[in-house]
């Protein structure tokens, strides 16, 4: 592995602390709110006598306008700062949080509701540049990949989410959006931009253009498809597999399921504290190397104690590093003033990256009654990705950022 040069000790503000922890926190609580549907998915088909393509698409909707939601909200923070951007997102995210309660017996309504929560998931791309613009870069990968556990709020949802429903069936939406308006106030106070982050005058859409025109916003864009789309499609599917493949009854599955995504959960700060110390393109690789062997070894369908629980545990831990190693390199080459149109666009693409694996997995169980086919594509997609962060992405710099007036820097000190 190749260390990185010693970086002289740069002291970190409290700010940068303060705010570290705040986008945390929202981005936790967003993604919770996101998730809302998806753990009473089956008491809403019940309801609704919905079809299991129904069910599934209620679920999806969500997920999948919230993934492309990031394109837009990782420019307008680029923009208007997360100071802004926070709080404002919190604050509308309580809107379809209660319409839901209002449509629960109308598809259709609950279609559109779900639309517009889709909203809670874009707070991944406000806090990336937020936490990026307050950390030196010594100490990025670490500060990232603890911001990153935010996405822990999914893992909070499918435990909390059904047992708060236990005690009244609209209590888990009237909770969520008292946290979330509590958030927003504390947000529009505690949270602060950097006073010199650079702030971009240009169009949303010139901006969006120029991030596209990137070659490492799509290199990185690829990257995180497999990391973190990786771990959406384990967490749409796997209950599915374990169900279908080892007999697991709902609630085991569920169980395993969830101890799958806490792995994925506390292995992303550690891609980002490897990546402080090691340059993220190697762990990146190493870690999707780890992931194509033991796809490898869950191909061959052992036993699933404790092979294919071994093998899928240890699936979880690099993927969720190869997440966190990934967004650690976005930070050393992407230009500062672009970070959020860039993770806007990486963003988005490791969220719908996670929704094709789970439907070519279903198609080959159809056609061939097995899994193996669909996890040597994973080992495969893996490897390929092993060999690309480590050939290609070790040896990238961040291009020269252009001048005003596109970008104008306010001057002061940070505080």
């Amino acid at each position: 592995m190749e260390a990185k040069p010693a970086a002289p000790e740069t002291k970190i503000p409290t700010a940068a602390y303060r705010n570290l922890l705040l986008a945390t926190v929202g981005f936790t609580l967003t993604f919770w709110a996101w998730d809302l549907i998806a753990p009473l998915g089956s008491w809403y088909g019940d309801r609704l006598s919905l079809s299991s393509f129904q069910q599934s698409l209620l679920v999806a909707v969500p997920v999948l306008v919230g993934s492309l939601g990031r394109i837009p909200a990782g420019a307008l923070t680029d923009r208007y700062g997360a100071k802004l951007m926070f709080p404002a997102v919190s604050a509308l995210t309580i809107v379809p949080v209660l319409l839901l309660i209002v449509v629960k017996d109308s598809y259709g309504l609950m279609l559109v509701v779900a639309f517009l929560l889709g909203l809670g998931g874009t707070t991944f791309a406000i806090g990336i540049p937020l936490v990026n613009s307050w950390f030196p870069p010594a100490r990025r990968g670490f500060a990232l990949g603890v911001f990153g556990m935010g996405m822990g709020g999914v893992a909070l949802s499918g435990y909390f989410t059904p047992r708060i429903a236990m005690h009244g069936e609209n209590l888990p939406f009237v909770v969520v959006a008292i946290a979330l308006a509590a958030y927003a106030v504390f947000a529009a106070v505690l949270i602060t931009d950097r006073p010199d982050r650079p702030v971009p005058s240009a169009s949303l859409a010139h901006r969006l253009g120029r991030a596209g025109r990137l070659r490492v916003t799509w290199e990185l864009s690829a990257l995180y498809a497999i990391g973190f789309g990786g771990i959406v499609a384990f967490g749409v599917y796997l209950p599915t597999y374990l169900k279908t493949w080892y007999g697991l009854d709902p609630t085991d599955a569920g169980t395993k399921a969830a101890g799958f995504a806490l792995v994925t959960v506390v292995f992303r700060p550690v891609g980002g504290w490897l990546s402080d110390r090691i340059h993220p393109a190697v762990v990146t690789a190493v870690a999707l190397g780890v992931v194509a062997l033991f796809a490898v070894v869950q191909a061959f369908d052992p036993p699933l104690n404790p092979g294919g629980t071994t093998a899928l545990l240890v699936m979880a831990a690099g993927l969720g590093t190869a997440s966190g190693s990934v967004f650690a390199l976005v930070s050393q080459v992407t230009p500062q003033a672009r970070v959020g149109s860039v993770t806007g666009i990486v963003g988005a693409t490791g969220g719908l990256g996670g929704f094709v694996p789970p439907l070519v997995m279903g198609a080959i169980y159809s056609a061939k009654d097995s899994y193996s086919i669909g996890f040597m594509l994973l080992s495969d997609l893996a490897l390929a990705g092993c060999v690309y962060a480590y050939g290609r992405m070790r040896n990238v710099r961040p291009e020269a950022d252009t001048p005003a007036p596109e970008v104008s820097k306010v001057a002061a000190r940070p505080t």
